[in-house]
């Protein structure tokens, strides 16, 4: 089978000839001129619109290669951070920066969200930051994890929580939670870990359509289907599709659902999961209906979009990212390990469902459907404080929904988030 992981450019010397001092002035300014001018908070134009920027990913198309290739934003659990020092953070306040709804956008830039006045000088400016908005959202502001979708996968290094995604991929997450309950997992491994790609787990014996070995892993429990549909996108309309005005250079439209990372298509009437730190997919051989949930990746690296609507995405990570995106780097082929010594051992996986109440995780999510986020997203657009240069965007792999551990003074909310227009 064809092998799409990057090569490196094997063109001869002789080919290649360097760039004149003209031609290298002229691309530099072509590249500070930027697209063009924004609207400033005041009413007045500022340069240096932001640009969406996407980079192209090297889907590894294989029954144990299946998987994701470059990575972006961190998913650590929310931490309560102190506001960054008044004396770092002095300035004019960008009214754009603190409002509650996202700014509007130029059509000089289509995308670009209103950009607040720069300071020339480079000063420090008083926002607020990511972590002041964190630390002060309401408890409204955030939803519980359903411990029906909460994955609990453990190894030897520690504990990884993985939230599934039913409203993208049902019969995919069914299947998985069939796994889950028959202890499918228990004692196999982590079979392959790619540096700036992903890291992906299963059954060393399982099926392999490249070596032709069959029948020797191990059975599915009952309840768990060996043959399912492919679920690359679901219908866009009725979903509660919070989106960002940011441009994305992977998808006419682009936002969050539930805190999950979501790309669209208004033309074609589809919407899909996309390719971010810590999205979790299900690993497929050639044939597009070859994936059942049992073998599973987390890409650990730089956002590989190129993977989006080519494998089924089942969810995020959550927490418990620094375990397993730290793990030895596979030296085989597509970074398998190649010796089975080499497999790092999975000791179980586990629905929160199943564990009693009083030892479930209780993890929270922010939810993407409030003020609070979208203050966030702007403080995330418009960086005041150690920032000299504010970038003025953000998009959907960066603009990642934080998690944190329910405070014991926190009653546990069943409310669905509410839907929002699109």
């Amino acid at each position: 089978m064809p092998d799409f992981s990057p090569v490196p450019v094997s063109a001869p010397k002789s080919t290649w000839q360097p760039l004149s001092g003209a031609m290298c002035s002229v691309l530099a300014a072509m590249c500070l001129a930027g697209p063009g001018p924004v609207l400033a908070a005041d009413g007045g134009a500022s340069s240096g619109a932001a640009t969406a920027t996407g980079s192209a990913g090297n889907p590894a198309v294989n029954a144990k290669a299946n998987s994701t290739a470059d990575g972006a934003a961190n998913n650590t659990p929310a931490k309560s951070a102190a506001p960054a020092p008044e004396a770092a953070r002095t300035g004019a306040v960008r009214k754009a920066a603190t409002t509650g709804a996202s700014a509007p956008r130029d059509k000089t830039a289509p995308g670009a969200a209103l950009a607040p006045a720069s300071s020339a000088s480079g000063a420090a400016r008083d926002l607020p930051t990511s972590a002041d908005i964190i630390a002060t959202a309401p408890p409204a502001a955030w939803r519980d994890v359903d411990p029906d979708n909460l994955l609990i996968m453990t190894l030897p290094q520690g504990e990884a929580y993985i939230e599934l995604a039913p409203r993208f991929a049902p019969r995919h997450v069914d299947n998985i939670r069939a796994l889950a309950r028959g202890g499918y997992w228990d004692g196999l491994a982590i079979l392959r870990v790619q540096d700036n790609y992903v890291t992906q787990w299963g059954d060393p014996k399982a099926d392999d359509e490249d070596t032709g070995m069959k029948g020797q892993g191990r059975p599915f429990p009952a309840g768990a289907a060996a043959h399912l549909p492919a679920e690359f996108d679901v219908p866009l309309k009725g979903l509660p599709l919070t989106v960002l005005p940011d441009v994305d250079g992977w998808a006419p439209r682009a936002g969050h659902v539930d805190g999950f990372p979501v790309a669209a298509d208004p033309a074609r009437g589809r919407a899909w999961m996309a390719h971010c730190y810590g999205t979790v997919g299900a690993g497929r051989g050639n044939a597009v209906d070859s994936s059942t949930g049992a073998e599973l990746y987390v890409v650990i690296g730089h956002a590989p979009r190129g993977l989006d609507l080519n494998i089924t995405v089942v969810g995020r990570v959550l927490k418990g990212m620094d375990v397993l995106s730290s793990l030895p780097r596979g030296t085989g082929r597509l970074g398998f390990y190649e010796k089975a010594e080499q497999h790092q051992p999975i000791t179980r996986v586990t629905l929160a469902a199943a564990l009693p109440p009083d030892q479930r995780p209780a993890l929270q999510v922010l939810r993407t459907d409030t003020p609070t986020w979208q203050a966030l997203l702007n403080a995330r657009r418009h960086r005041g404080g150690w920032f000299v240069h504010s970038p003025e965007h953000t998009e959907i792999c960066t603009a990642n929904a934080p998690v944190r551990t329910r405070p014991t003074d926190v009653k546990l909310d069943r409310t669905p988030p509410r839907e929002t227009s699109r």
